[in-house]
């Protein structure tokens, strides 16, 4: 018990750290605020959206809205078939964090403890998982996921699977160089003195202390899942039955209008660029906690 509250103290304090230092760094602050902007867009963009995202609108001559250019009534135009891009754009935030939150869970579920595991037992179970980290790093995503996807079909779920049986990689192979250091600690030797067994040294023991390090991977698992998604979007293997940011690009790019309808393109690249770019600088803030050497002196 005393050291699950522990582990909850060590992440309260990490936490709390990359709070106060993203409050002292402008860049990271910024990226935190545009960060919690697209969560809320997340949570609540269906509500506020001004119109269905599939819905086609009509002028009042009754021919359909198709392409026209930002205005008042629409602020990022339409598109071909007369939907209007503002209300798609904040609709697709919601996909976007979805599968970025979903598949960074099981990217450090997964890569965390591949890592505990290669780095606590050593020898040939080291040797073992980490000749499968080499094959992950080896196999190329985006063919990768093609095949995956197109042969267990289209949605969600799949996307979130082909993201995740490949992206631990870098996880599991820094939380492995972490317990290789850890496991010789004398607070480790001591626990296996008391008669503790494996799994409580790893994950009482050992995992407290690799856990923000975790959470820092999260961070970039967040955007190496939502770069993922739009990638596939973009090639036509989203879900057709949520609009998310790459798939507008999609439809953008495959009725020909990428070149001259701007606004059709601009507000879900420049969405997905300022995610992506937010959590990589919110995670780099948070880094100087796990690593001091970092901060600027």
């Amino acid at each position: 018990m005393n050291k699950i509250r522990s582990s909850f103290r060590s992440v309260i304090q990490f936490l709390l750290g990359g709070i106060r230092i993203l409050r002292e760094d402008r860049v990271g602050m910024v990226s935190a605020v545009v960060l919690t902007f697209f969560i809320f867009l997340a949570v609540a963009g269906p509500s506020i959206a001004p119109y269905p995202p599939s819905e086609t609108i009509y002028l009042e001559n009754g021919m359909q809205a198709r392409l026209l250019p930002p205005s008042l009534k629409h602020p990022f135009g339409t598109t071909n078939m007369g939907q209007d891009v503002f209300s798609q754009t904040i609709v697709g935030a919601r996909i976007a964090v979805f599968i970025g939150l979903i598949s960074a869970l099981f990217i450090v579920l997964i890569g965390t403890n591949v890592g505990l595991i290669a780095g606590y037992f050593g020898k040939s179970v080291d040797d073992i998982l980490m000749r499968i980290t080499d094959v992950a790093y080896g196999i190329p995503f985006i063919p990768f996921a093609i095949v995956l996807v197109t042969l267990m079909g289209v949605g969600t779920l799949n996307i979130i699977l082909a993201i995740t049986t490949l992206m631990w990689r870098t996880t599991a192979r820094v939380i492995r160089s972490q317990v290789l250091s850890l496991r010789e600690r004398p607070f480790v030797w001591a626990a296996k003195v008391a008669g503790a067994g494996h799994f409580r040294l790893l994950y009482i023991h050992i995992a407290p202390n690799v856990l923000p390090l975790s959470l820092l991977y999260m961070a970039f698992g967040v955007a190496w899942g939502i770069m993922a998604e739009a990638s596939l979007g973009f090639l036509g293997l989203g879900d057709p039955e949520k609009i998310s940011w790459g798939q507008m690009l999609y439809f953008a790019f495959r009725s020909g209008a990428i070149r001259t309808a701007w606004w059709w393109v601009v507000p879900p690249g420049l969405s997905i660029i300022l995610v992506v770019a937010s959590c990589y600088l919110v995670g780099r803030t948070f880094e100087v906690v796990t690593n001091p050497k970092l901060q600027r002196r």
